[in-house]
């Protein structure tokens, strides 16, 4: 089964984010992650709205848990804590 990894986001600093998102883009293309939304508009129908709203696509959720574990995207994840509020999960596909 496939996996949507799915993040909700607020930047609250530009700059450190903009590193954050370089490394863990890296670290989602090696794991075999690919985004299918990245920003772009939205509509908010329940809970709280986020203003940037990213879903990666990735083979497994073992896969996408291994690319959230990986020595990048923890290195990238520095950048984002006190850059950001966010969300982040791990859903399994039905395909």
């Amino acid at each position: 089964m496939g996996a949507l990894w799915i993040a909700h986001v607020t930047v609250t600093d530009d700059e450190a984010y903009a590193k954050y998102a370089a490394l863990a883009t890296q670290a989602i293309a090696d794991h075999g992650g690919v985004f299918i939304a990245r920003g772009g508009r939205f509509v908010q129908l329940e809970g709280q709205a986020r203003p940037r709203n990213v879903v990666a696509r990735f083979p497994s959720v073992e896969a996408a848990e291994t690319c959230y574990n990986s020595e990048v995207y923890q290195r990238a994840l520095n950048h984002a804590r006190g850059a950001s509020e966010r969300e982040l999960l791990i859903v399994e596909t039905t395909e």
